[in-house]
């Protein structure tokens, strides 16, 4: 399959059914077993994310948009203070990253367990649910937030033509230290040359990323 620079081909994403059905099928599966054995895990961050801060919940969700701009609640354990919203504001002006994204290194809503589990990724392991439920795949871009897609161009939108993922090119070649427009041909890149052997390396990539962590903040 051929591809112009910069361009996806819906249709034909769309038109591969067979790999789209293994794919559901080995989220399912892959997201049920991987919900049981992190138990444990689960277990000890929420017990810390407690201790920190007793009166604050342990999840945390927040309306993101998935495959065709379809909004769904994505969930993580609480890494930042609970009024991070209303604080945001107050930073916007502080953000290190161009484009149509909010991170800041040092950012002070930041609890000290959120400091240590966004490190090595864990806040980010509760979005095994969203897999289970359907809204995500393991693999696939990052699912933004609302009030960034209205900032999107049409160039932008293209990542939006596939099932969101917990993880991906981004996550696996430098997180937070790339920048909207290299994320962004990133996904790009994946849903064009994306099938199962794919998958299954930027899967162990990943595993790498959590014991070595490489720019999550």
């Amino acid at each position: 399959m051929e591809y112009w620079e910069g361009q996806v081909d819906a249709k034909y994403q769309q038109s591969r059914h067979f790999y789209r059905s293994i794919k559901r099928i080995f989220d399912l599966v892959a997201s049920f077993i991987g919900l049981i054995l992190l138990s444990p895990l689960f277990l000890v961050v929420a017990i810390a994310i407690k201790i920190e801060d007793p009166k604050g919940p342990i999840f945390y969700t927040q309306t993101r948009l998935g495959k065709r701009q379809e909004p769904f609640e994505m969930y993580k354990f609480r890494s930042m203070v609970v009024n991070a919203e209303k604080l945001k504001k107050k930073l916007v002006d502080q953000n290190e990253i161009n484009g149509a994204m909010f991170k800041m290194k040092n950012d002070p809503r930041i609890t000290k367990v959120g400091k240590f589990i966004r490190k090595h990724s864990i806040d980010e392991l509760p979005q095994l649910i969203n897999v289970l439920t359907g809204e995500m795949s393991l693999v696939g871009p990052r699912p933004p937030l609302p009030k960034e897609v209205e900032k999107y161009t049409s160039h932008d939108k293209q990542r939006l033509t596939v099932k969101p993922g917990c993880t991906g090119l981004w996550q696996i070649s430098g997180r937070n230290d790339v920048g909207f427009e290299e994320m962004v041909r990133l996904d790009l890149d994946y849903i064009n040359h994306r099938n199962a052997s794919y998958d299954v390396y930027i899967l162990l990539k990943t595993v790498g990323v959590f014991l070595f962590p490489n720019g999550a903040y």
